[in-house]
């Protein structure tokens, strides 16, 4: 397996559209399949923020990480930059993938001296917690549950 920038990979981002779409629609419900596949596109960079990083076997994509300037602008719009669309095939999950691709985002983020991260999750604060992510918050946002994590990259 390898994890490599979507923009070196742009013949994924209909899938990625699609299963991303399928995840969180719910977050979103106008936010449509051409309108996601759009704002990925966009976000396709190779260093910085923002970017998307994919993990994949030869052609086969196997789950995503991006990092982003926000995540939660209407709620939390001081907090940033955040680790986003961290998914992975269900085929692929339970064999380490999602951690992977957490560290690597996290890696890439400090290359761009980024001190700090933040990230939101409706089901998977005991992952992020063993990754080394604080729990900062509990709220609700559009309308779900969700822990609000950070973790630092550099000593601040």
């Amino acid at each position: 397996m390898e994890i490599s920038a979507l923009a070196d990979h742009m013949d994924f981002i209909d899938e990625i559209a699609d299963l991303h779409q399928a995840e969180w629609e719910h977050l979103d419900p106008s936010t449509t399949f051409e309108k996601r596949k759009a704002a990925l596109t966009q976000a396709a960079g190779r260093e910085g923020i923002p970017a998307i990083y994919v993990a994949h076997l030869g052609n086969e994509f196997i789950g995503s990480v991006a990092l982003v300037e926000d995540d939660m602008r209407a709620y939390r719009p001081e907090l940033s930059p955040w680790i986003a669309a961290v998914f992975v095939k269900e085929k692929w999950r339970g064999k380490g993938v999602a951690s992977k691709l957490v560290t690597y985002g996290e890696e890439r983020a400090a290359k761009a001296n980024v001190s700090r991260l933040y990230l939101f999750t409706e089901s998977s604060t005991g992952f992020y917690l063993k990754l080394g992510w604080q729990k900062i918050e509990h709220c609700e946002y559009m309308g779900v549950q969700v822990d609000v994590m950070s973790k630092a990259l550099i000593s601040e």
